[in-house]
């Protein structure tokens, strides 16, 4: 059986691409197939000698720095890429590459970490985020939006089967697509992160700097705790936001490898994640570390993170993401 795995992008390291790790692990011999690939070097160890296909999209000047700006070309970019010669096809997506075309004697299973946000429930904060909320610019990106939501849900009806990483995924995909998808949750390595009882003076949180994420939210109440330490690990568009937020009391250390991601989870006092996240599968690494989770009490984390209200807790749940929330300030 000849294997295809399709995946959004390869640029950064992050859940989703642990998920495709995995599912390389499975189907050792599979060709993979990406919009774009500008994985750095530390990062593609688990890459080992797959087959990668790229779009036309990887020579596209300034991709590489800008590459959000071509979503509006992405899907006819996914729909090039030819699978005649597979016989099962996997798509690994929270964006584009579910919109494959494969054929009537084709099995095309898609895991899908997310439908669309920016195109669909999210709509609004992506644009007020961007600036994009009034004028000319709002009026092209909601237009380009309203085209992307219909190819979104077209598409939707391709894949013989469709997986979430949640029930709170499956119950969007349900609302967005009308399709019941089977819930089967992300992997997370326990034989890596594994408990440490001796916990330092500090909290961390760690994450790709973008919108949703809300770090610079984080950085802004710890900030406003001076006597509380924040360390904060992940890089991203609002880099800039999370270092004008940062009081001496937080340490911003960009991007780091998994071995420095294990030591400062292990070593914290507790785990600060303020997303709405589909799922979050670095809270559930913390909590394999021994470390409580203070988690915004919707989406993956309601799931992963056993609250004060329950039996064996592994955490805390806020319910208000905002600067000055006290349930979240009590739990600190």
């Amino acid at each position: 059986m000849k294997v295809a795995i399709v995946h959004d992008w390869l640029y950064v390291m992050g859940g989703a691409e642990k998920v495709l790790a995995e599912l390389i692990g499975i189907f050792p011999s599979a060709e993979l197939y990406t919009l774009i690939d500008f994985l750095p070097q530390a990062d593609r160890g688990f890459l080992k000698n797959t087959r990668i296909h790229t779009s036309f999209l990887q020579k596209a000047p300034m991709i590489r720095k800008r590459h959000r700006q071509f979503i509006g070309i992405m899907p006819l970019a996914i729909e090039q890429f030819d699978f005649s010669a597979f016989d099962l096809v996997i798509s690994s997506s929270s964006s584009i590459a579910k919109g494959v075309i494969t054929g009537p004697r084709q099995i095309h299973i898609s895991y899908v970490h997310s439908p669309m946000r920016y195109a669909w429930d999210q709509q609004a904060v992506y644009l007020n985020e961007a600036r994009m909320h009034r004028g000319l610019k709002s009026a092209v990106a909601r237009t380009l939006l309203h085209y992307l939501r219909m190819w979104d849900f077209r598409t939707a009806h391709g894949p013989d089967l469709m997986i979430a990483n949640s029930a709170f995924v499956a119950r969007r995909i349900k609302k967005t697509y009308g399709v019941a998808a089977t819930v089967v949750n992300p992997p997370v390595d326990l034989q890596y992160f594994q408990p440490v009882h001796e916990k330092q003076d500090y909290y961390v949180t760690a994450s790709r700097m973008v919108p949703y994420k809300k770090i610079p939210m984080i950085i802004e109440a710890f900030s406003k705790m001076p006597d509380k330490q924040l360390v904060v690990i992940g890089d991203g568009p609002d880099m800039e936001k999370a270092r004008r937020a940062a009081g001496p009391n937080v340490r911003l250390l960009g991007y780091q490898d998994n071995e420095v991601l294990r030591h400062q989870i292990a070593g914290a006092k507790a785990f600060v994640f303020a997303a709405e996240e589909d799922f979050g599968i670095v809270p559930v690494e913390a909590q394999a570390c021994g470390t409580p989770v203070i988690a915004f009490g919707k989406g993956g984390t309601s799931e992963t993170v056993r609250g004060l209200d329950q039996s064996e807790p592994t955490g805390v749940h806020f319910h208000e993401q905002s600067k000055c929330n006290h349930r979240c300030g009590r739990a600190v």
